[in-house]
């Protein structure tokens, strides 16, 4: 197990951090949500059907196999006229092609990367996005900004199951617990507190999730500082209640 590491904020005592950083990529480094909407918009058309306000929200941050089996079901498209691959493979290309005209980063997230990497934590990039796709976004990421990375298409489950997590875990040689994911989709939430990693919801207290265990809420992740990476892991057990009532 890898000792604690301690960081001394202005004015205060020693902070201890977690043991690994996993981070979300789509939302929460790189702004490819709407990205993901004209791809979608388009792929919906193309098979008939309409994405609705609704139906996105409902696909947000879902491995790419879960938005499929979604949009299906909305529209009611049997099982037999069902082109998975096909589709999958259209939706591949759609958001390679916008991919490859830039993807921008979330607001302050390049900068808080370097910062919180000079920590010298092992930070990993968990992410629901397949590795095909994954790999083109980082290129502007940056791969070696990162201790390994782990994709939805490589666990047996993507986000909202836990495997992804677990997966991350493993690979640090660390319990869940003594990671702290940084998260901004009810969907990637609940695959981290399913693993049971404390999380950092950068999605801010209107984004969604739901207050719990586990949680702690920020709105994104520009000037995330040290002592509150630290607060975040360390605050991993506060009561659902206590968010209810606004206690800390």
């Amino acid at each position: 197990m890898q000792p604690k590491r301690t960081v001394r904020a202005a004015g205060a005592g020693a902070t201890s951090l977690p043991g690994a950083i996993f981070w979300d990529m789509d939302g929460t480094l790189v702004d490819t949500e709407p990205l993901w909407d004209i791809a979608l918009e388009r792929w919906t058309a193309r098979i008939g059907t309409t994405m609705t306000p609704e139906l996105r929200e409902s696909t947000m941050g879902n491995s790419l196999p879960n938005a499929l089996r979604k949009v299906y079901a909305a529209a009611g498209i049997p099982v037999d006229q069902q082109d998975r691959d096909g589709d999958a493979r259209w939706l591949h290309d759609a958001m390679a092609e916008q991919f490859a005209a830039g993807i921008p980063w979330c607001p302050g997230a390049e900068e808080t990367l370097d910062r919180i990497g000079a920590l010298g934590i092992p930070m990993l990039l968990v992410t629901n996005t397949e590795r095909e796709l994954a790999d083109v976004a980082l290129r502007v990421i940056g791969l070696d900004r990162f201790t390994t990375t782990v994709c939805g298409d490589e666990v047996p489950e993507g986000k909202p199951e836990p495997d992804i997590y677990l997966r991350a875990a493993e690979l640090v040689g660390l319990e869940p617990s003594r990671a702290l994911a940084i998260e901004d989709s009810p969907t990637g939430v609940a695959a981290a507190t399913a693993a049971g990693c404390p999380t950092l919801v950068v999605s801010g207290r209107d984004g969604g999730v739901r207050p719990g265990n586990l949680r702690t809420f920020r709105d994104g992740v520009a000037s995330l500082t040290a002592a509150e990476i630290g607060s975040a892991w360390a605050a991993e057990m506060v009561p659902a209640q206590a968010w209810e009532t606004g206690q800390s």
